[in-house]
């Protein structure tokens, strides 16, 4: 590889296109020598000058070559040592999965033995079609470098999986197929990662339980699921078979079967059931430690002044999975703290008999309950610590599952 790494950009022609411009200015930045390359669609996003403007090299939209460069896709293809196509809307991903090269940026992708980094980015009901998962899936097994995309606000005022990948995420993606180019290795996943779980069922907790007071009134807490839902996603996106016991209703990640609870009564029920054949069992949730001893069975007046409410404690779910689990089985407890989050932690995975607790401060800022960041300190019970700086929850979902791959027999 030459000492400046030589990268393709290609901007396929979605919404998305816009974050491209941050993904070229980044690699630029990083020392790579960038060659931008869009489809016609792309230029009704973004205009072939910004990129120019930014990158090593004019960006090129046609197949067709000049007087000076004749033959733009093969000499792009030989020329690269990566190719990141980012957004790759789901035309893109068909047309690539199929073999088509009806363009200069699928001709170039044809025309490479550079690793294919992809960054899907599409509407909701798009990314979760089979056809796309489908595509995506095949390419995965080409070999192609899949980032997966994140949940959030898309075009049109929707919000849900298909949000591109922040330009940070794709750029690391980027320099970690360099870096294995470098050294000889063989490029994978967002990271060297990618489908490390092919073969494993995990299960997932995810959300705050509600413990009724009355049909209408309930006890519960901040939690959104968030984190319990990257981390499904992220262990679907590295090959496991995924369940997730969710309290919240936010869009299933895709390909991951979902039970819905509400209780921690409901919860242990569902996560004792799915756990019996699990490989990896996250215990993610927020679950309630008291319960109103002896809900009402019709709404409570007003009028007849505030109750007096008895709570009892719940089954410790946490616990009951340790003590059932079977040999070889990975499991993890997280530990949401307001104050000396790792000394606490500590004890819990002394007491709970798990391998690996996730802990955090939830009154540090941007961390913790219904926010798109955390920042947690990984334990194992052999000594090891990981800390994870405020990133997003994605990105924490694949730090707790490196950990969780590492002890794995």
């Amino acid at each position: 590889m030459s000492a400046a790494p030589h990268v393709v950009l290609g901007v396929a022609g979605g919404i998305a296109a816009y974050k491209a411009v941050e993904v070229c200015r980044r690699l630029t930045d990083a020392g790579c020598e960038v060659a931008p390359v869009l489809t016609e669609a792309a230029t009704h996003f973004v205009a072939p000058l910004t990129f120019s403007a930014l990158a090593s090299q004019p960006a090129r939209t046609s197949l067709f070559g000049d007087a000076t460069d004749p033959i733009p896709h093969t000499r792009l293809g030989q020329w690269a040592d990566a190719i990141v196509v980012a957004p790759a809307t789901a035309d893109l991903l068909a047309r690539y999965a199929s073999g088509m090269a009806n363009d200069l940026l699928t001709a170039t992708l044809l025309a490479t033995r550079a690793t294919v980094v992809v960054c899907p980015a599409m509407h909701t009901e798009m990314w979760e079609h089979p056809a796309v998962q489908e595509n995506l899936a095949t390419l995965a097994r080409r070999g192609v470098v899949i980032v997966p995309p994140g949940d959030g606000r898309l075009a049109g005022g929707d919000a849900g999986p298909g949000r591109l990948a922040e330009p940070g995420d794709i750029v690391a993606a980027v320099s970690a197929v360099l870096e294995a180019v470098r050294e000889g290795r063989t490029p994978g996943g967002p990271t060297p990662r990618l489908r490390d779980l092919a073969g494993r069922r995990v299960v997932v907790s995810a959300g705050g339980t509600r413990e009724p007071i009355d049909p209408v009134r309930f006890i519960s807490n901040r939690s959104s699921g968030k984190q319990g839902h990257a981390l499904a996603r992220a262990a679907y996106d590295r090959g496991a078979e995924v369940v997730l016991v969710t309290t919240t209703n936010r869009p299933a990640p895709p390909g991951v079967t979902v039970v819905r609870v509400d209780t921690a009564a409901s919860m242990e029920a569902a996560m004792l059931e799915q756990a019996a054949s699990a490989d990896i069992v996250i215990m993610a949730a927020a679950v309630a430690d008291f319960r109103p001893k002896a809900p009402a069975e019709a709404k409570l007046p007003k009028a007849d002044g505030v109750p007096d409410i008895v709570l009892e404690p719940t089954s410790d779910i946490l616990r009951e999975l340790g003590r059932r689990r079977r040999a070889g089985q990975v499991l993890v407890g997280f530990a949401a703290e307001t104050g000396e989050a790792e000394e606490r932690a500590v004890a819990k995975l002394e007491a709970k008999g798990v391998d690996l607790m996730v802990a955090n401060d939830v009154t540090a800022a941007g961390v913790g309950f219904d926010h798109d960041t955390n920042a947690v300190t990984i334990l194992g019970r052999d000594g090891g610590r990981r800390v994870v700086e405020l990133s997003s929850k994605r990105q924490v979902a694949d730090a707790v599952l490196d950990s969780v791959a590492g002890c794995l027999e």
